[in-house]
């Protein structure tokens, strides 16, 4: 622990007109606790733990709960609304998938566009709300979203600080690339907010995160 305290100098000897044993411990010393100092005050700081400061949450998986977190998106009438996932998933079976990054290659011409196109059959089979979430400012979710101009089912949601990625423990380190922190790709099936199905992707590959894969497991 790191400890603070006011200045030795400014409090006057114990009653006791014993001698203070001082304890050094450059650049403050400490009073040896077995002399009364009623006018000194100790206060104990825990330190950062290197280890607890650098780990990170271990990825969502089969039987967990989906947390919940505020994202951006543009509604039907492009206005801006801040949304909980818990209010779009609560009580209904929800597909949430994530992607690297808007505009990407294998993001933009396959992985979405399977959930835009299979979106009626996996309405069919139950699912209620299919949810992309993406680390990119809503601004960017919001014309990224416009290049599918047939999408009437996939919400484009905005993770703009990466909270909710890092919440699910799927971040993706893509600084070497010039991405910073992104998500990993992956698919999740949730029924009234449990996980079902957790389809995530190692590195870039995309083969078991896409619309086909759930369908098969619906």
């Amino acid at each position: 622990a790191r400890i603070s305290r006011s200045h030795a100098a400014t409090h006057p000897r114990p009653p006791t007109g014993k001698p203070i044993n001082p304890i050094n411990c450059d650049p403050l010393f400490i009073y040896s606790p077995s002399i009364p100092i009623p006018h000194c005050f100790l206060f104990l700081l825990p330190s950062p733990n290197p280890e607890q400061a650098s780990a990170t949450m271990a990825p969502i998986g089969v039987g967990s709960t989906l947390p919940d977190g505020q994202l951006a998106w543009f509604d039907e009438s492009e206005q801006m609304q801040q949304v909980s996932i818990h209010s779009l998933a609560a009580g209904k079976k929800v597909i949430l998938f994530g992607v690297p990054g808007a505009f990407t290659p294998t993001c933009s011409n396959q992985h979405v566009p399977g959930f835009i196109t299979q979106a009626e059959e996996l309405k069919a089979k139950g699912v209620d709300e299919i949810l992309l979430v993406s680390v990119n400012d809503p601004f960017v979710m919001k014309a990224w979203a416009k290049t599918y101009p047939d999408n009437k089912h996939v919400k484009f949601l905005a993770d703009g600080a990466a909270a909710y990625t890092k919440a699910l423990g799927l971040e993706l380190d893509l600084s070497e690339k010039g991405l910073g922190l992104r998500s990993r790709r992956f698919a999740l099936l949730a029924d009234d907010l449990k996980v079902t199905v957790a389809n995530v992707e190692e590195g870039g590959q995309f083969t078991i995160s896409g619309a086909e894969e759930i369908l098969k497991a619906l």
